[in-house]
């Protein structure tokens, strides 16, 4: 059944103008950015689909334009309205931070990097360099690995915290294996970087680890910086 052919009371668009986005369900709210189904398929039962296929939001978000075009019906019309509007709140959360808003709510900073970062096949090690009033100068992804591990080299870390001129940096990197907890060698280089980045003066507010499958991890709030 077409979703027009539902009460109206049930439809994804008039529950959204009703209730507010957070009312609808995750396939629901795909629904309206996909605004139509496919052959046999209403948008909310491709909506699922598409969460079942990649394993959730983070994994439709990170998917490849070859892996999001062999759901039938996408293609790279699609694929481009859905990098649009993740670029767009990147770009949102990025003016928070820029402004000094964002990192006075962890919740922001979470949500900035899970954006970036979950999802990903490989691992990065990523950079939000502040000023001294905490406000985002650059936001740089310094160091990609495999699906495993990254090489981190302190000296380099060092040498882009110079570059941007910054007084403090939120560190960051994923784990695409799902589970969002340190390893003694991501405790060990959080305290290398620590040391090094103090010589410069740069104070280093937080490392999180981020992963598709629970909420990023925050050293500062573990005590591990």
């Amino acid at each position: 059944m077409a979703i027009t052919d539902w009460p109206e009371d049930e439809r994804p668009r008039e529950r959204l103008l009703a209730h507010g986005a957070a009312s609808l369900s995750d396939a629901e709210l795909l629904a309206i950015f996909l605004r139509v189904g496919c052959r046999g398929k209403s948008a909310v039962d491709l909506g699922r689909e598409l969460i079942s296929r990649f394993g959730g939001l983070n994994g439709l978000f990170a998917a490849s334009q070859a892996d999001f075009s062999a759901v039938p019906g996408m293609g790279p019309a699609k694929f481009s309205q859905l990098q649009a509007v993740l670029e767009m709140a990147r770009r949102a959360l990025g003016e928070e931070m820029r402004r000094g808003i964002g990192f006075s709510s962890p919740a922001a900073v979470r949500d900035y990097l899970r954006l970036h970062l979950a999802g990903l096949e490989h691992e990065v090690f990523f950079a939000l360099w502040l000023d001294a009033q905490n406000r985002l100068i650059a936001a740089e992804e310094l160091f990609r690995g495999t699906l495993t591990q990254t090489s981190v080299y302190p000296r380099e870390v060092v040498k882009h915290a110079l570059r941007h001129n910054a007084a403090a940096v939120v560190l960051a990197h994923n784990h695409p294996s799902g589970v969002a907890e340190p390893s003694r060698a991501d405790e060990l280089l959080t305290s290398e970087l620590k040391q090094v980045l103090a010589l410069v003066e740069v104070r280093v507010l937080d490392h999180f680890i981020v992963a598709a499958q629970s909420p990023p991890l925050s050293f500062a709030e573990r005590g591990l910086l």
